[in-house]
């Protein structure tokens, strides 16, 4: 049986009579310590999976001992600078020994539950955002075809008198593009 359970920031996964070394805990040394944050939890083959944790499951731990980490050089340096410091560090650290894995209320039910109402809940937003979205796009879509004819109404002898002018401005490249083109034949 082993359970990932966040302890003190970070997660971990632990088994009964295990050692595990997590940033300090405010807690004295011999007392017992409760982690309810017990995201997973597997037990013979048959796996619970939080959402995000799982209701009633607890481990329960007992600290030993609060220590430092091994220290850590920090160590920088720019070349052909005459720039060096050397710092060094060692970490907070409080060691657990857990001794029981609780999965009381461990309910596949109740995650499932939860999981399937929230995907309902988004599409309606999604399209929320694409009803509002649509008209914005359709408008520029309108706004082409009339360039468009404008330019395949004109003669060729306007289209040059344009080119020669250099009122082609208010055309996009492509409209250009076919001006040119326009022009060529």
């Amino acid at each position: 049986m082993y359970a990932i359970v966040e302890m003190a920031g970070q997660q971990f996964k632990v088994a009964k009579d295990q050692k595990v070394y997590v940033h300090r805990l405010q807690t004295e040394e011999g007392k017992k310590v409760t982690f309810d944050k017990v995201l997973l939890l597997e037990d013979g083959g048959n796996v619970t999976v939080g959402a995000p944790v799982i209701e009633g499951a607890a481990v329960e731990a007992k600290v030993v001992k609060h220590l430092k980490g091994d220290k850590v050089i920090v160590f920088k340096k720019k070349r052909r600078k005459g720039y060096q410091k050397k710092n060094g560090h060692r970490q907070y650290l409080t060691e657990i020994v857990v001794e029981s894995i609780v999965a009381k209320g461990a309910k596949k039910a109740a995650p499932a539950k939860a999981k399937t109402e929230k995907p309902a809940a988004e599409p309606k937003k999604a399209e929320e955002t694409k009803a509002a979205a649509a008209p914005k796009k359709e408008a520029p879509k309108k706004a082409a075809p009339k360039a468009a004819a404008d330019l395949s109404s004109k003669t060729v002898a306007e289209l040059k008198e344009m080119a020669k002018a250099k009122d082609i401005s208010g055309y996009s490249s492509m409209k250009k593009a076919e001006l040119i083109e326009a022009l060529s034949k």
